[in-house]
């Protein structure tokens, strides 16, 4: 995701995608979303409520995964997750097919992309379900909100500075 950090809004009006910000940027795309802390936040808040929470944990616990580079902290988190997510005795077990085949020797060599498959099940079971429900949610709705209020204040600053401005020349 680095390449396409989210502050590199660099105020060029052509660059609408990169200045989108809060949740009109939520409703482009699920990825949108799950870049943003904030969003992420409100997400979960919403899919605790549907008690389907595992998911987006599942999906931040397998990017956080992707980006390790020690091969232990990979075996350590590679078993945390499987524990956590995908053994039959998990605490937040997710529904994916082929859990199963995802047994306890793969996670003696844990590679990067080991979870992927299933991280792209979670990811359209969220994105096909969860996400369409969360963007007519009273959660997203009032962020939505007190969002638009923040903006309509501060932009009436600065129309009213921008107005100065020019009388003041």
């Amino acid at each position: 995701f680095e390449h396409w950090s989210i502050n590199d809004s660099d105020g060029k009006p052509g660059s609408s995608q990169q200045t989108l910000k809060g949740t009109s940027r939520w409703t482009t795309s699920l990825e949108n979303l799950l870049e943003d802390p904030e969003g992420v936040k409100r997400f979960r808040e919403f899919l605790k409520k549907e008690f389907s929470e595992e998911n987006v944990l599942f999906w931040l616990a397998c990017e956080e995964f992707k980006k390790m580079q020690d091969k232990k902290q990979m075996q350590e988190k590679a078993k945390e997750i499987y524990m956590t997510f995908l053994s039959s005795k998990a605490s937040c077990q997710v529904n994916v097919e082929g859990q199963s085949r995802l047994n306890e020797t793969i996670l003696e060599e844990p590679h990067p992309l080991m979870f992927q498959k299933l991280q792209d099940q979670i990811f359209n079971l969220m994105k096909y379900d969860s996400y369409s429900r969360f963007l007519k949610s009273d959660i997203f709705l009032k962020h939505k909100r007190a969002e638009e209020q923040e903006e309509n204040s501060s932009e009436a600053q600065s129309v009213a500075k921008r107005a100065s401005r020019i009388y003041n020349t």
